[in-house]
C-alpha cells in the first residue's frame, strides 16, 4: 500500500475539501481564520510570508503576507492570488502539497509536492509566479513528497523528504542546488516508527512519518516531523538530533511536543519552524476544523521555548500554549 496518508483518501474527502482557499475561485474572507495545512512562513524585510496546502481539490498555492503573524493579506501573484498554478509552467496535475520557500542568492526556489512527486519552481520574487525551465519532478525514480531543504555550515544541501514503503517514512540526500537533482547515493531513512506516540489508530493506517523541518543548533541537528496519519485527532509534532545532517538521530523523551493534549485542538501538525521579526523561534502548523470534521485544516502559530538541557546537551522545546496565535485575513 503506497499511499493511505494522502492520495487514496483524498477523493472521499474531496466534498469537504471544497471549502478550502486553494480552488480556482474561492478565496479567504476577510476576517476568516486562515486555512492553510502544511503551512510555512518565510520571513524576509520585515515581512512574514505564509503559504501551505489547501486541500484535496488545490489547483496551486497562494501567498498572504502580514507583519504581525496576527493579520494577514493576499499577494496579488495574479487576479486569483496564486503563485504557482496548475499548467502555468510547472510540473503537477494534481495534490499540490507541503510547499516550502527558500531564497538561494537573487532567486526565490518553491518546493512543493505533486502528483506525488516533489517538484521546484523558480522566481525572481518572493510572490512568484514560480515557473519551471523544464517541466519536471527533482527525482522521478519513485514518489516522494513533504520536501525541506537545509544548507549546512559547510554550504552542502539536503534534501529531507517522505518516500514510501508500506507506509510514510522520512529520507535524506545530498542536493545539488545548480542541478536541481538529488544524489541517489547519499539517500538514506532518517528512523523508523518506535514510539506509541507516533501510531495510535490500532492498525486502522500504515505508519506515517511526514512533514520534516531542520535547524541546527550549537552544533546539533534537529529535525522535527509529524507522525500519525493527519485524519487522526493525534497527528503530533516530536523532534529527534543527531550530530550529522544524516544521523544517527535520536528521538526526543518529550515527544510529542505539540499535540491535543497540548494545543488543545486535535489534528496538530505538520509546519515549520521560523524566526520571528522579535527574534524569538516559532512553529506554524495546522489543526482538525474542530473536534468532528477534520476540512477545512486551520492554520495556529505557536511561540516555542527552547532551554538547553545540561545533561543530554540539547535543547528541551516546548511550545508556549499561552500565546497561541490564531491567524486570519483581513
Amino acid at each position: 500500500m503506497k499511499i493511505l496518508t494522502k492520495s487514496c483518501l483524498a477523493a472521499a474527502f474531496t466534498a469537504s475539501f471544497l471549502l478550502s482557499c486553494c480552488t480556482e475561485n474561492n478565496a479567504e474572507a476577510a476576517g476568516e481564520e486562515i486555512t492553510f495545512a502544511d503551512p510555512t512562513i518565510f520571513v524576509e524585510n520585515g515581512k512574514y510570508y505564509l503559504t501551505g496546502t489547501c486541500g484535496a481539490n488545490t489547483i496551486g498555492f497562494k501567498l498572504l503576507e502580514s507583519t504581525d503573524l496576527a493579520n494577514w493579506t493576499a499577494c496579488n501573484a495574479d487576479s486569483t492570488h496564486f503563485i504557482l498554478k496548475k499548467g502555468d509552467n510547472s510540473f503537477g496535475e494534481w495534490g499540490f502539497w507541503a510547499p516550502q520557500i527558500y531564497r538561494h542568492g537573487d532567486k526565490y526556489l518553491l518546493f512543493y509536492t505533486a502528483n506525488e512527486q516533489v517538484a521546484v519552481a523558480k522566481s525572481d520574487s518572493i510572490t512568484g509566479h514560480y515557473t519551471q525551465s523544464t517541466i519536471r519532478p527533482i527525482d522521478g525514480s519513485e514518489k516522494n513528497i513533504d520536501p525541506f531543504l537545509f544548507k549546512d555550515d559547510d554550504g552542502s544541501y539536503y534534501l529531507y523528504h517522505v518516500r514510501f514503503d508500506n507506509g510514510n517514512y522520512l529520507w535524506s540526500a545530498r542536493y545539488d542546488i545548480e542541478t536541481d537533482s538529488i544524489d541517489h547515493s547519499s539517500l538514506v531513512r532518517c528512523f523508523g516508527l518506535t514510539d506509541a506516540w507516533e501510531k495510535t489508530d490500532d492498525g486502522r493506517w500504515s505508519p506515517v512519518m511526514e512533514g520534516p523541518t531542520v535547524m541546527k543548533l550549537d552544533g546539533t541537528y534537529y529535525l522535527f516531523y509529524s507522525a500519525n496519519h493527519f485524519l487522526n485527532q493525534d497527528y503530533a509534532v516530536g523532534y529527534a538530533t543527531a550530530p550529522s545532517p544524516q544521523g544517527p538521530w535520536t528521538k526526543y523523551a518529550g515527544n510529542p511536543i505539540i499535540h491535543k493534549s497540548r494545543v488543545g485542538e486535535p489534528g496538530s501538525g505538520h509546519g515549520d519552524i521560523f524566526k520571528g521579526l522579535d527574534g524569538k523561534p516559532y512553529y506554524v502548523y495546522h489543526v482538525h476544523n474542530n473536534d468532528s470534521a477534520v476540512a477545512p485544516r486551520l492554520t495556529r502559530i505557536v511561540p516555542l521555548t527552547m532551554t538547553r538541557n545540561d545533561s543530554t546537551g540539547i535543547y528541551d522545546i516546548a511550545p508556549d500554549t499561552d500565546h497561541i496565535i490564531v491567524p486570519r485575513v483581513k
